[in-house]
């Protein structure tokens, strides 16, 4: 055992970490913009703008990583701007990695901070407007402490999500060892290769990864309950 430790190479393990912990960053920001404005919106528009924030996840993520590449491609508009002008390239880069792992896993922080921003109670958004602040103050000094479990949890599931993500970075980054090549992806390469206890052996550093994240939630959800019960 040991002896296969020291032969294995870890970076589909770091490459995964680096990526979800870009992607949890990136998602948690944009997840709160994107939640905030939505709730202020109409009921129609509303409807629209959930439907189109939530579609990824509903949506195969071959399909996701398809529509990300054509996007990205230096042959496209988009892509073809950012590498003249910026020398950014996507794909089949790290960046692509993360955009794509980004992509997927955003719906989660944005569903989750949508309910967590739902149960603040209306009457300390009023106490607060009536005292003057700004409404940039009420939300982050108000509305976010307040809705901080809920927002944490969505991050350590966005982050869970983006660092299992296959199906859309393989389309856009590509499986490059050492480069793009995550965890999933070395999963599926040695499965096909046949090496049955390489891929088990990376499926449970997973399964061990995404268990912890769970208690984690759980633990977030459980403090936040007892919370309740304590002010009750």
């Amino acid at each position: 055992m040991t002896e296969f430790l020291e032969s294995l190479d870890w970076s589909p393990l770091i490459i995964s970490l680096k990526t979800g912990t870009a992607a949890a960053v990136i998602c948690f920001f944009l997840g709160l913009f994107a939640a905030a404005k939505v709730m202020k919106a109409g009921p129609r528009i509303r409807a629209v703008f959930d439907g189109v924030f939530t579609l990824p996840m509903v949506i195969p993520p071959t399909a996701a990583g398809f529509f990300l590449l054509l996007l990205f491609s230096k042959k496209r508009p988009l892509g073809m701007f950012l590498f003249e002008n910026f020398n950014i390239s996507v794909v089949q880069t790290w960046l692509g990695c993360v955009i794509a792992a980004s992509v997927i896993a955003f719906p989660l922080m944005y569903q989750n901070a949508r309910a967590a921003f739902e149960q603040v109670d209306r009457d300390v958004i009023f106490a607060a407007r009536t005292l003057g602040l700004s409404e940039r103050k009420i939300f982050w000094k108000i509305i976010v402490p307040i809705a901080w479990p809920g927002l944490l949890s969505g991050a350590i599931l966005t982050f869970a999500r983006a660092l299992g993500e296959y199906g859309a970075t393989s389309m856009l980054a590509g499986n490059i060892a050492g480069k793009t090549g995550t965890v999933s992806q070395k999963i599926a390469m040695v499965m096909q290769d046949g090496d049955y206890k390489l891929a088990g052996f990376w499926t449970i550093v997973v399964v061990v990864i995404a268990f912890a994240v769970i208690v984690a939630v759980n633990l977030i959800f459980g403090k936040k309950r007892n919370q309740k019960r304590n002010h009750k």
